[in-house]
């Protein structure tokens, strides 16, 4: 989670509840879902949100009202990008993996040369 500006923190927030979370049907907001307690942790200090984990089960939840913004906790990032993006790259292969668990998803492999860098919808992502 980079907060580059508002839009993409948004943007962010939004694919994130695509995924594992939903929208609230009765209120503006959205709930996210996740048993990485570290991250909702510091998820939560970014939009300025209690977060308390669960306490039994796997997975705690995060609720992120559409106005969060508006408690001003929400410090923008600018991490340096090294990229060179004025390359074509050429796909020499792409192969899916195996992913298990009991949400069904895809899941590729990158294998990154000369560069180890690419942007994700202005996120700095880069192999290990």
């Amino acid at each position: 989670m980079v907060p580059r500006d508002r839009e993409t923190f948004d943007g962010f927030l939004d694919g994130y509840a695509d995924g594992d979370g939903y929208r609230m049907p009765r209120w503006h907001g959205r709930t996210l879902v996740s048993a990485n307690v570290p991250f909702l942790r510091e998820l939560a200090s970014v939009i300025g949100a209690r977060f308390t984990p669960a306490s039994q089960g796997l997975a705690s939840h995060l609720c992120v009202i559409d106005r969060w913004a508006a408690r001003g906790t929400f410090v923008p990032e600018q991490h340096p990008l090294p990229l060179d993006e004025r390359e074509w790259v050429r796909v020499r292969a792409v192969r899916p993996r195996r992913a298990s668990g009991a949400k069904p998803f895809t899941l590729y492999g990158f294998r990154l040369q000369p560069h180890r860098h690419f942007l994700v919808n202005g996120h700095l992502c880069g192999a290990v």
